[in-house]
């Protein structure tokens, strides 16, 4: 079965940020195949690692609603969906992107995480690792699109408005009994300031993984529309990240 690593957090944190930077971290260590799912409609994920979606979800859904006669004979509508949606996964150099999109009209939104799921459960077993960018909020969980994962990673700000959110979305999960081995919040664009992190988690109660500093050479990569496999290697945010997650031990076996 693959290793799942969800990102979560609320909007503005950096989410898609640190789920391309995982990915391109997984490729470089060369750790096994990968498919990066872009569930969140708002979808960017694709264009941080340098990669066009022509397709997404929302709108093969909304196509073949339009025009349901494209449908071959002897074949349900949902399984013509589910062979489109695999037909639309784009395959990159080292891992593969499956895009959400957001879906027009009544109930097509629902529809879409529905099957998302389905295709999550289907696709587990032909990767190593699947990195899913999930929906900024608790919304998404609250639908349970995500029904488990190896690691959730919460990604919150320097702030503790965005610490309480983080703590919001945990105690969301254990209502809900979401299948998490293990979880934990990562405070991204971090200046220096550790001891008010520390005493803010520690009053929160609150799995801390680690932070990662606020870098220009992630800037430098957004105003000149530059992938994340764009980035130094050697910048202090991506540094920061591999000691994170080589501590992590993320493992297939």
């Amino acid at each position: 079965m693959s290793y799942i690593i969800a990102i979560a957090g609320k909007g503005g944190t950096g989410k898609t940020t640190l789920a391309a930077s995982i990915i391109c971290y997984l490729k470089e260590q060369n750790l096994g195949s990968i498919l990066a799912i872009d569930a969140d409609p708002n979808s960017n994920l694709g264009e941080f690692l340098n990669v066009d979606v022509k397709e997404d979800m929302g709108s093969i859904i909304e196509d073949i609603a339009k025009n349901p006669d494209q449908i071959p004979k002897g074949i349900s509508k949902d399984r013509f969906i589910d062979y489109r949606i695999q037909t639309s996964i784009v395959e990159s150099d080292g891992f593969d992107v499956l895009t959400m999109g957001l879906p027009e009209g009544p109930g097509c939104y629902c529809y879409a995480n529905t099957v998302l799921k389905g295709i999550i459960t289907k696709l587990s077993g032909d990767y190593d690792f699947i990195v899913i960018d999930n929906e900024a909020g608790m919304e998404h969980l609250s639908r349970r699109t995500m029904r488990k994962a190896d690691y959730l990673l919460i990604v919150s700000d320097f702030s503790s408005v965005g610490l309480k959110t983080a703590k919001k979305i945990f105690n969301l999960i254990k209502k809900l009994r979401i299948d998490i081995k293990n979880k934990g919040v990562i405070i991204n664009r971090t200046k220096g300031n550790s001891l008010f992190l520390k005493n803010e988690i520690a009053d929160l109660k609150l799995d801390f993984i680690g932070e990662l500093p606020q870098d220009n050479e992630l800037l430098k990569i957004s105003k000149n529309n530059l992938s994340i496999f764009d980035l130094d290697k050697k910048s202090k945010f991506y540094t920061s990240l591999k000691n994170m997650l080589s501590k992590m031990r993320m493992s297939t076996g």
